[in-house]
């Protein structure tokens, strides 16, 4: 056998497939069946190569393993690799997966995302328990206010008012009626008290780590908003500029240019929702402040209110808040807040 220069694995739950070519780009190594167990031991029996894998469950934690055998790992979105597998007319199967894979780590313009620590993992971990309880407590509130309409009680869509007013009514309600919103209710303080706990938790990471010190340090930047910065992107390197960071959070309008015309279209929201959400809530948190506020970044953001509209500000101040991230990232203890 040739000697192997690139891998390309189809991660799954219990059977991969493997595909490997040489450095004339020939297919030496093709596994189409390879099971959970077997695969450690093929990749450890394999000299140091590229190995290539798209970003799934799972994907961190084989990279991991990969490198302690020396391999070279890197992780693409599998949006990216579909391109590949389409060329070459090769139908949809995992074999076929694979060699895309193998095909398209070895392009010199993709792009790549960063291997996760397990510490990292970890506090990604507590900040997604927190986003499921956090939607949980919002169905069960939907759930009383729609239980209740059918009794003829309709609540506003504000939490605050749903646990008030069906607390107020919950003796009038008959049988099991009141059983089921009491019990609901019930339910809504339990997810309270986890969210607290979680708050808690997140607190705490954020107390021990200087970087979400220092990202803190920015206005509309919280514990939350700077541990889940810090566990998705790490240190920020993977990014050139700001601007990449901000593109990759969907906080950039889409571009449709073309005949050197510039178009510009809406917020693409590519990326990940759940940080982008964290940056709007923080922008949104900024403007409210900036207007009892006279420093140049409160002035600027009042003043793009005045001219762009109310959400337009916000989201050019969540885009602004994460390049400051990016540059206090990257820079570290060479960043300083503009004066």
């Amino acid at each position: 056998m040739s000697a192997i220069v690139t891998i390309g694995i189809d991660l799954a739950k219990n059977v991969f497939a493997v595909h490997g070519v040489d450095d004339t780009g020939k297919s030496v190594l093709v596994r189409p069946s390879v099971a959970r167990a077997k695969l450690l031991e093929l990749i450890a029996s394999l000299p140091p190569c590229l190995i290539g894998m798209e970003a799934c469950s799972g994907a961190h934690h084989w990279a991991r393993e990969f490198q302690n055998f020396g391999h070279t790992v890197l992780i693409m979105a599998p949006k990216f690799v579909i391109p590949y597998r389409l060329s070459g007319r090769r139908g949809k199967n995992d074999a076929a997966d694979a060699a895309a894979i193998c095909e398209a780590v070895t392009r010199p313009n993709m792009r790549f995302v960063p291997i996760k620590s397990i510490d990292q993992q970890g506090q990604l971990m507590v900040h997604r328990a927190r986003q499921g309880f956090v939607e949980q407590r919002t169905a069960t509130f939907n759930r009383i206010r729609g239980l209740l309409s059918e009794l003829g009680i309709v609540l506003a869509l504000k939490a605050a008012v749903v646990r008030r007013e069906a607390m107020a009514r919950l003796e009038d309600l008959p049988g099991w009626a009141n059983t089921v919103i009491g019990d609901l209710l019930s339910e809504v303080t339990h997810l309270d008290e986890r969210i607290a706990q979680y708050d808690r938790h997140i607190a705490l990471m954020a107390r021990h780590s200087t970087e979400a010190k220092r990202l803190m340090q920015l206005s509309g930047v919280g514990p939350t908003t700077a541990t889940a910065l810090l566990s998705t992107i790490g240190n920020g390197h993977d990014f050139k500029c700001g601007r990449q960071l901000c593109a990759w959070l969907g906080l950039v309008p889409g571009q449709y240019s073309s005949g050197g015309k510039q178009r510009l279209g809406r917020i693409t929201k590519a990326g990940d929702p759940y940080l982008r959400s964290l940056l709007v809530l923080g922008a949104r948190a900024v403007l409210a402040a900036a207007k009892n506020k006279s420093d140049p970044i409160s002035r600027w953001a009042v003043s793009l209110e005045q001219r762009r509209g109310y959400w337009k500000a916000i989201v050019a101040i969540a885009a602004k808040n994460a390049r400051m991230c990016w540059a206090v990232l990257s820079r570290g203890e060479a960043f300083r807040l503009p004066a």
